[in-house]
Formats: structure tokens, C-alpha cells, sequence
């Protein structure tokens, strides 16, 4: 059953704007109020469950990097609940309250707890959104057995009153094969012309493999219609590869793209940013 967490509090979402700082009021935000209603601003971010590329715990670090990117939502992959190695914290509740934005979470593993009387283990992705959630769905992928369970998880986001499908999803590192079925299925569940739909996600591929040619046959992909250079995003620390992208579908063109480089040390993957103008549609 879908449970959404109820809205932050009025205090805690100013406490959060203000924290982003004077960048949040820069000439990109003037811009926007000339033409119109500014762009959303989305990216994605493989969290590593909230430990650096040298396995040092700190979610508040990763916090503080969605912060600073200033997103209106954000997908992330690799996300904890009530794990030991990441003390047990609802890592997705938890980086709501703190950012004072609303969360969705998919759970691909679901495991039993690591110490007596604790919750169960989950680990899977999560979206974070300053916008409502009117609903979410997540949906397992298809699996090769003794391989890690994937998924596709879908929020319906509330967005000046209109509707924008956001998706994250994490596909299978070391076989191009599952990937290749996994995204086949994501193009089943979002259609083959898809509108005002987001999909973003570590793919564990290069932009020229079978299984990413699968989603941009449908959808377009941030970083040649907008960004600048490699867009290497793994790792964090010696960046050599375009694993994580941003693939909006075909009516949304990106205005900008970018890898998100301020701290290459709160995760071992590097953040991708993109603002997406939205084109008018009918409220549904």
C-alpha cells in the first residue's frame, strides 16, 4: 500500500530554504521570474547509503549536498532503512525531516532485522520532493536469480497543479543482460510515448550500450541536448565514466545539465542536475 509522508511543516521547509543560501537567489531565478514559472530543477544521486568512497558514514554530508543543488526533486539509489551498517537510521525519513521535503521509498530488499526487536532491513530508492506526492508505485524488475532485486519506483508529483511522473531506478552492475531486460520493462511501465515524465537513476552503462539505447529510444538524455563535457559521474573521486543519467521524455528539454562536483567525497558517485521547463498541460 502506497503511505505518503504527511507535508513539512511551514517552519521546517523556510528553515531549509534558507539554508541554500544567497545562490538560491541567483540570475537564473531572475530570469525565470521574467518568462514565467521557473524550471524544475531535478537530478539524481547515488547516496551509497550515506558513506564516502573510504566507507565513513555521515548522511548530514549527504544532506547537505542535496541542499546545495537546490533541487526541486531529486532520485536516489542505494538508499538504507534500519541497517546496521548505517546505524539503523530511516535514511529517506530521516533526509526528508531534514530537508524539509516530502520522500517516497522502494523497497527492493526486504530483509530480516540484523539484531532482535529491531524493524526489518529494507534497501532499495527514494525520491525526495519539495512537491507534493500524490501517489507512488514501486515495481521490481526482472531478475536473474542470485542477483540483486531491482526496481522502478514512480511518484506522481503535484507541480503548480498539474502532474509530472518522476521514476528512479538502479539497474544491475555486472550483466548487460538483466540490464537489457530491466530496461524493457521500465519502457513497458512508462510507455512508449511517454509526457511530462522524468526517469533518472544510476543505469550501471555507458551511454552508447544496448540497454540505455533501449530508454532513449523513448525518452531524450539531459546530457547531450545541454551539458558540457564528459559528464563523468563514476567515481566520485577519479571520474572515468557517464553511468547516472537524467532522461526526461521528448516534450520536456533540458535548459541546463550538470555534474554536481562541490563534494566528490559524500559519496563514491557524483550527482547529475538538470532544469526542465514544463510544458502546459491538463490537471488530471
Amino acid at each position: 500500500m502506497n503511505h505518503l509522508n504527511p507535508a513539512p511543516s511551514r517552519r521546517r521547509f523556510l528553515a531549509a530554504a534558507a539554508g541554500l543560501g544567497v545562490t538560491a537567489a541567483g540570475t537564473s531565478g531572475v530570469a525565470a521570474a521574467a518568462t514565467g514559472p521557473r524550471p524544475l530543477r531535478v537530478a539524481t544521486f547515488n547516496i551509497h547509503h550515506g558513506a564516502s568512497p573510504a566507507d565513513v558514514l555521515d548522511l548530514d554530508r549527504v544532506a547537505r549536498v542535496i541542499q546545495a543543488m537546490r533541487v526541486d526533486v531529486v532520485g536516489l539509489q542505494e538508499v538504507d532503512r534500519f541497517w546496521k551498517r548505517s546505524g539503523f537510521v530511516d535514511q529517506p525519513a530521516w533526509l526528508g525531516e531534514r530537508l524539509g521535503m516530502r520522500y517516497a521509498f522502494g523497497a527492493n530488499l526486504d530483509l530480516d532485522p540484523e539484531e532482535p526487536g529491531r524493524p526489518r532491513r529494507q534497501y532499495g530508492t527514494a525520491v525526495l520532493s519539495r512537491w507534493p506526492i500524490r501517489s507512488w508505485t514501486n515495481t521490481h524488475l526482472p531478475l536473474v536469480p542470485g542477483h540483486e532485486q531491482r526496481g522502478l519506483l514512480r511518484a506522481t508529483l503535484g507541480v503548480r497543479g498539474a502532474c509530472v511522473d518522476f521514476a528512479v531506478t538502479h539497474l544491475q552492475h555486472d550483466d548487460g543482460q538483466e540490464r537489457e531486460r530491466q530496461s524493457a520493462r521500465i519502457v513497458e511501465l512508462l510507455g512508449s510515448s511517454p509526457e511530462r515524465t522524468i526517469l533518472v537513476g544510476d543505469l550501471n552503462a555507458t551511454a552508447d550500450t544496448p540497454e540505455i539505447r533501449t530508454l532513449t529510444d523513448v525518452l531524450g538524455d539531459v546530457w547531450p541536448q545541454a551539458g558540457t563535457g564528459d559528464g563523468f559521474t563514476y567515481d566520485s573521486v577519479n571520474p572515468h565514466a557517464r553511468i547516472d543519467f537524467l532522461l526526461p521524455s521528448r516534450d520536456l528539454r533540458p535548459l541546463t545539465a550538470e555534474v554536481f562536483t562541490a563534494d566528490p567525497g559524500a559519496s563514491d558517485h557524483l550527482p547529475v542536475v538538470s532544469e526542465l521547463p514544463l510544458p502546459a498541460r491538463h490537471r488530471r
